[in-house]
């Protein structure tokens, strides 16, 4: 894939004697010459804290004046009395009074006269004394904001473009919320980064999306890319909700009595058949991804169940087809926060993200790894690209299996069918645990023993054609590597992390805001396999992605299902499996009928992208024995052993893409 990074290393030394002037002269902190990195200079106790409330341009909550949004303001004192102009990290998010940021739940609070005290996460703790300003945004209908929350919709990405248009000289701010006195950004050089978890980092991703000059880059961490994703899988049904119960969980009191129309219609242009309705069309961010122009550095846990990795496959490749210039993190947590999974690592690149991206800084992070992969807990790899050169995806089919044993996964063509029944009461880690005992709940597939490694990187697609009884059925399609391990358990409470009692300091505090924070460990999980990836669809819109179809029972239908983005390495001596079922419990709900399913082998697939493609995969599954009929079985002493725990079943609650965290 492409790869585009702006900054150049300058090769005459007059030019490297203009660009140290130009740095000396412009810069917002003082940085060391030799690590070009900006140094904590500037007095946090006695910076600057001051709220504008900036129009929007909307009418949202229909009061008949534009709406303002809140933008709480923590800046360094010194530069402007210096005359020197400094960037923007901003945080736009709609939690900053009902439900509170990062691990410890911060809220904002505020002194006698409005401004702001605390300042949620730990950004404005570090990164002010180095010369930044941190900007915290509610959300239109969210705490101190007008309007009203449209769950990432135009009123959502206009509250915070507007403050990167008013950063950038181009919008209107005011002192008060009513008031009419104006506020001027005329200590900003207008050079903005976005970052956010979850709903926070979503907003990141539609800001960018919008094109918005000013904008230079976002960190999107734990994000959606298009909102359909959230709430749908290929029209099966997620959460047993829609948006409106998201916006009505962070409404302010006031949005609450003003914004019944922009409920109703979060509730009219969602149907829970699934349909891909304009509601969603205008939530899709990757659909916009050639106008991004801000680079973008992605965090995302590859067990994420809340805001799963669908989310970054498509967005990821969107960008790297426009040459947008980018880094990508991949953990093995589920929706954490890299602060709380890797901490001091994550303060250091993040510190050098935002100086070379901001500050245009050489300090090298262009030129280092793209990519950062958890393989196991704290333990990390990197590759120079994501997908790494050489990953070429390889067709697998699977093959009827013996009447004793599982079905086979490999090149050859399978033939025969096979046959389950949808059973909402189990789920993926249920159907893995029993991967070699036929069960009339799944059809399961695996490779022999590995005699290699191998590693699997991007998404994923399954093609399934299957007949059902009744005239619903939705389907899931998980891989699964077959074999032990120690993984972070990201279905137990953490999802990952355990937090300790124990606080670390990452910047300056004041009486009313600490940098120091809890401290966390990984919560790890001995496995005897481990889930890959995961996809799943309403076989209803075997026809098209834009509406569901009533299915005749008896008829057989095609779908292909898209699993969500990983990189995972299947050590040798495991083996490969492929699960096709029915619902998977808490993680898509059931269809209205109980189908009965048969799988028809010879069309079915599985499109895998190793690196290393087919000769990788020919290679690792060399010798290997397989489970199709006729084939010696497994060595038997391989199941001898007692089977491990594996990690705990995703909890069946309603998620929210990060409140309280």
């Amino acid at each position: 894939m492409p790869t585009r990074m702006r900054f150049t290393t300058w090769r005459s030394l007059a030019a490297v004697a203009v660009a140290a002037l130009t740095a000396a002269l412009l810069t917002p902190a003082v940085a060391d010459a030799a690590s070009r990195e900006s140094r904590p200079v500037y007095s946090y106790e006695n910076a600057v804290r001051e709220a504008v409330w900036v129009d929007t341009g909307l009418d949202g909550d229909g009061d008949g004046r534009t709406d303002r949004v809140a933008a709480d303001i923590v800046r360094p004192r010194e530069p402007a009395q210096q005359g020197r102009k400094i960037p923007v990290i901003m945080d736009a998010s709609p939690y900053y009074s009902c439900c509170g940021r990062g691990n410890e739940g911060q809220l904002k609070t505020y002194d006698a006269d409005g401004d702001v005290v605390q300042m949620p996460l730990f950004y404005d703790n570090y990164f002010v004394p180095r010369g930044y300003a941190v900007v915290g945004v509610d959300l239109a209908g969210t705490n101190r904001s007008d309007g009203c929350v449209d769950v990432g919709g135009r009123s959502d990405v206009q509250s915070a473009k507007a403050v990167v248009d008013w950063l950038n000289g181009r919008g209107k701010a005011y002192t008060s919320r009513t008031g009419t006195t104006r506020a001027n950004a005329t200590w900003t050089n207008g050079k903005t980064g976005m970052i956010g978890k979850s709903w926070d980092g979503t907003i990141a991703n539609g800001v960018a999306a919008t094109g918005v000059e000013g904008l230079k880059t976002i960190v999107p961490i734990s994000a959606i890319s298009t909102w359909y994703d959230y709430y749908f899988s290929q029209g099966a049904p997620l959460y047993d909700s829609g948006p409106d119960w998201l916006s009505d969980y962070v409404d302010s009191p006031d949005a609450r009595t003003t914004c019944a129309a922009v409920q109703q219609s979060l509730v009219d242009g969602a149907p829970r058949t699934g349909d891909l309705t304009p509601l969603w069309s205008q939530r899709d961010y990757v659909k916009a991804a050639s106008k991004v122009k801000a680079s973008v550095f992605l965090v995302h846990g590859m067990q994420d169940l809340n805001v799963r990795m669908q989310h970054v496959g498509p967005w990821w490749d969107a960008l790297a087809k426009n040459g947008v210039e980018r880094k990508i993190w991949l953990s093995q947590t589920g929706h954490v926060d890299p602060f709380d999974f890797r901490r001091a690592a994550w303060v250091d690149t993040l510190h050098r993200w935002f100086d070379h991206e901001l500050l245009g800084y050489d300090n090298g992070i262009d030129r280092e790894p793209m990519a950062d992969m958890e393989r196991h807990p704290d333990q990390w790899t990197t590759s120079t690209s994501w997908p790494p050169t050489g990953t070429a995806p390889t067709t697998l089919r699977p093959a009827e299996g013996s009447q004793e044993g599982v079905g086979a996964l490999g090149l050859r063509t399978g033939t025969g069918t096979e046959t389950f029944t949808d059973d909402p009461q189990l789920s993926e880690t249920d159907w893995a645990a029993r991967i070699d005992t036929p069960t009339p709940d799944k059809a399961g597939f695996t490779t022999g023993p590995l005699t290699k490694e191998l590693r699997l990187s991007g998404s994923s697609k399954v093609t399934v054609t299957a007949t059902p009884t009744t005239s619903t059925a939705h389907l899931s399609a998980v891989l699964v590597d077959l074999g032990p391990d120690t993984i972070r358990d990201y279905g137990a409470a953490g999802e990952g992390i355990t937090t300790l009692t124990d606080r670390t300091c990452w910047g300056a505090s004041t009486t009313g805001d600490s940098a120091c924070y809890r401290e966390t460990q990984a919560k790890t999980a001995a496995v005897d396999h481990t889930v890959v990836s995961r996809g799943w669809a309403d076989l209803g819109t075997y026809a098209s992605d834009r509406k569901g179809l009533p299915l005749t029972p008896g008829t057989a239908y095609t779908i292909t299902l898209d699993l969500g983005a990983t990189d995972h390495v299947v050590p040798a001596g495991h083996r490969l499996a492929l699960i096709v079922a029915g619902t998977d419990k808490d993680l898509i709900d059931p269809p209205s009928t109980r189908p009965t399913l048969t799988v028809d082998l010879s069309r079915t697939s599985a499109r895998l992208p190793f690196v290393g493609g087919t000769a990788a995969f020919a290679r690792a599954t060399e010798g290997a024995v397989s489970t199709a009929p006729g084939a010696t079985a497994p060595d038997a002493t391989a199941s001898e052993a007692p089977a491990l725990d594996g990690v705990t079943a995703p909890r069946g609650v309603h998620r929210v893409p990060g409140g309280g965290r």
